[in-house]
């Protein structure tokens, strides 16, 4: 059913799991005081989004293989690094099926997604180019003239200002059915009739490398690992796991590491009750052995002490409409 809405987020966990229901898995770190502003739209045939965030961040995506993904940075302000590499102005990300990469932001940024059923995309993609059309295996970045790129980002702005302030009008089988056709036409002659800026040999090699680092991330975020047991379970030499990071994320594997270890913390400390748990018991149970220096640490991250994100009251917590 056609529809669409807008949300304000003061909590990342929140943001994340707000694109989780579009079918995009991500795990943000803020590098400052966070706030994000999502707005959809859900057509017969395809999802739009604009994701509005006011600080930087570090983000690990992965895109559902279900769908096609399709994703582009607003008219102006900073670019982000997508897969290691910052993004020129114009670009757009035409994701492979299940794609997962990374995305730092260097300031406020606002991103702006169309998410398609394949089947539908290589269909309208054959039909309206008269060549074949296929999704493509791994991500591309896209390079279409000036054109074709404002006429695109045009119309999906105007989706978003009417799921915005007039919602209803969205969900109204004739006009959804209207503006999807129109952005799914702008859409394929990008995808049909513009280069791709092809990735090196180097850079596919270190993308694969820092997918295989979330994957030991994520089985070991209770252990403060060290560089060496870090290279050893990536199975990569220290020089290039530092190399991708300062690629990839601007900042050093052990320093990724710990924040990820903190948003965890934090996480927990937020969904528990606090007369069932403490500080301590938590910070623990994610390797943290030096209280002291983890609640400076954590202060200094999040901008307050453990014991108030533990004694927060739980409505505080919500997201504002």
């Amino acid at each position: 059913m056609a529809g669409g809405g807008t949300r304000t987020f003061l909590e990342p966990d929140h943001y994340e799991a707000s694109l989780g229901q579009a079918q995009i898995q991500a795990l943000i770190l803020p590098r400052d005081k966070f706030r994000a502003r999502l707005t959809w739209a859900e057509l017969h045939n395809l999802q739009v989004l604009r994701c509005e965030e006011d600080a930087p961040r570090i983000a690990y995506v992965q895109f559902a293989p279900g769908l096609a993904f399709v994703t582009f940075s607003a008219d102006s302000g900073p670019l982000p690094v997508w897969r290691g590499t910052e993004m020129q102005a114009g670009d757009i990300m035409f994701h492979g099926r299940g794609e997962r990469l990374h995305q730092s932001t260097p300031g406020p940024f606002v991103w702006n997604v169309i998410a398609m059923d394949p089947a539908q995309l290589e269909y309208y993609g054959r039909a309206l180019s008269g060549t074949p059309f296929s999704l493509p295996v791994e991500g591309r970045t896209l390079q279409p003239s000036r054109r074709i790129a404002v006429g695109l980002r045009r119309l999906h702005a105007r989706i978003c200002r009417l799921a915005e302030t007039k919602p209803k009008v969205v969900s109204h089988f004739e006009v959804a059915r209207a503006i999807e056709q129109g952005l799914i036409e702008m859409l394929v002659i990008c995808l049909t009739t513009v280069r791709a800026r092809a990735d090196g040999h180097v850079k596919r090699r270190h993308a694969r490398i820092m997918v295989r680092f979330e994957e030991v991330l994520a089985e070991h975020l209770s252990q403060p690992l060290r560089m060496p047991e870090l290279c050893a379970l990536v199975a990569i030499s220290d020089r290039t796991l530092r190399l991708c990071c300062a690629e990839f994320l601007g900042m050093s594997p052990t320093q990724y590491l710990l924040l990820r270890r903190l948003k965890e913390v934090r996480r927990a400390l937020r969904d528990a009750k606090p007369h069932m748990v403490n500080v301590a018991e938590v910070a623990r149970r994610f390797g943290f052995a030096e209280l002291g220096r983890f609640a400076e640490t954590y202060r200094a991250t999040f901008g307050e002490a453990p014991s108030t994100t533990l004694q927060r009251i739980p409505g505080m917590r919500l997201p504002v409409r």
